[in-house]
């Protein structure tokens, strides 16, 4: 049984009888939506855990220390090193990680917006980010996650030098 609960337990806490589990186990019965509502219930996961096609979904990246793939920035951000520490191909969420580190000669720049989420995690320095119309002080260890439509971006850099991990995260078209 997934997740560690015995098949009694389990179908104790979804309201279902054990042998109806055990039938639909066997597949001798195709459960009703509403029974596979309670098993998901039941097992806290997801209804669509029963849909999804598991066996296909072997992604797996592995990046070493200091051989992500280096993106190029031009413009207001060209001294923002971007490194990509991996991806994925299948699913329909895009996940991209970057370990940014700012140059020397980086520049604040608080007009980032695209579609996502985004989470911030604070490797080293300290600046003030901006979200919006908010500002907050963030150094090494603080992280940020927020809707990535706003405008944001690090408004002031105190401490250099300056690197977090982001992972913006988007569904796929």
């Amino acid at each position: 049984m997934a997740a560690d609960v015995s098949g009694g337990e389990l179908a104790k806490t979804s309201g279902i009888s054990a042998s109806m589990l055990s039938r639909i186990e066997r597949g001798l019965v195709s459960p009703s939506v509403e029974t596979l509502e309670r098993l998901a219930q039941g097992l806290h996961v997801p209804t669509s855990r029963f849909f999804s096609d598991q066996a296909r979904r072997t992604d797996f990246c592995h990046v070493r220390a200091g051989h992500g793939v280096l993106v190029d920035r031009i413009g207001a951000v060209a001294d923002y090193r971007y490194e990509l520490l991996g991806h994925l191909l299948s699913g329909n969420l895009f996940v991209e990680p970057y370990l940014v580190t700012l140059l020397p000669g980086a520049d604040p720049y608080v007009t980032f917006q695209h579609p996502g989420l985004k989470f911030l995690y604070f490797l080293s320095g300290e600046v003030s980010y901006r979200y919006g119309g908010k500002s907050v002080a963030v150094g090494a260890g603080d992280s940020l996650l927020f809707d990535a439509t706003a405008l944001h971006g690090i408004e002031t850099i105190q401490v250099q030098p300056v690197s977090y991990l982001s992972v913006v995260f988007t569904l796929r078209e």
